[in-house]
């Protein structure tokens, strides 16, 4: 049975179970424990290229941020502290960049689908102010830029193609690109972040794969940002019933019952981290007030 995923831990998790025998060469891994986000951070960096053809990845950084207490459709006391751990790695993962383009990808008319979209919404846009703003104090805030690309079937155009353009025009020192992702383990469906310096192929989860998003294809780093809304079939009564479903059996990708709660709050979580990583000047309750 094919798995689908674009989670790398569980990629990795799979191709060490599947060859207990064989060490997997080039890959670091560390895990902590952030209490007051009630994340657990696993952090794995994979540098050897046979390694990463294994895993399906490009070699470089993956970083997932696992919720401790529940999925993220329930509410939380901690979005604040959890905004602020994605807000680290994005700096790390960009260098500190000072120009960002951020690109919510997606259908924001098919609920799963609409993390990117919903979360460009609230990213607080600055070009224009930093460019025009002349009177205005502006030094603790990032030149950012934010798009929504739309689908293929929406636009005609792919997201690809629409980010290069815009990049080529603004010059960003990275993109960040937010997206919904697919997953293997239940247990993280829903209740996890990862972020990664590879880019991203948007679709390549539920096998849609468009024309990837990475350094090599835009010439500045692109940091993708995403959260499982979906996981396979088959893989879904596997975990359930504890068998794997036949082979020849008919698969489809689901979602829980509480997706819009969960990609709105997905959203919200994952732009507070961007507007904190990058508008220094800002506190939390002053970028929800902005938007």
């Amino acid at each position: 049975m094919s798995i689908r995923t674009d989670m790398v831990a569980e990629s990795l998790s799979l191709a060490q179970s599947a060859q207990s025998d064989v060490r997997l060469k080039g890959v670091k891994v560390t895990t902590e424990t952030i209490e007051k986000a009630r994340f657990e951070v696993t952090d794995i960096l994979v540098e050897e290229e046979s390694t990463a053809q294994r895993l399906g990845k490009p070699c470089g950084r993956y970083i997932t941020l696992k919720a401790l207490d529940s999925a993220f459709d329930m509410y939380s006391d901690c979005i604040y502290e959890r905004a602020d751990v994605i807000a680290e790695k994005l700096r790390e993962l960009s260098g500190n960049a000072g120009r960002v383009l951020v690109a919510g990808l997606g259908n924001d008319s098919i609920t799963p689908d609409a993390v990117g979209p919903l979360a460009a919404d609230r990213v607080f846009a600055t070009r224009h102010i930093k460019s025009l703003g002349t009177e205005i104090d502006t030094e603790g805030l990032a030149d950012m830029t934010v798009i929504k690309t739309g689908v293929l079937g929406q636009t005609g155009v792919e997201s690809s193609e629409q980010i290069k353009l815009i990049t080529e025009l603004v010059k960003p020192d990275a993109v960040i690109a937010v997206d919904a992702l697919a997953c293997s383990d239940m247990e993280n469906l829903g209740r996890s972040v990862q972020l990664c310096d590879t880019g991203i192929s948007p679709g390549s989860g539920v096998e849609n794969a468009r024309k990837e998003l990475s350094e090599a294809t835009l010439g500045v780093k692109c940091i993708a940002v995403g959260v499982p809304t979906v996981v396979d079939l088959n893989t879904a009564a596997e975990h359930i019933f504890g068998m794997e479903a036949p082979d020849n059996s008919e698969n489809i990708m689901v979602t829980p019952k509480s997706v819009d709660r969960l990609a709105e709050n997905c959203a919200r979580m994952i732009s507070l981290g961007i507007n904190r990583a990058f508008h220094s000047s800002l506190s939390p309750e002053d970028i929800e007030s902005l938007i």
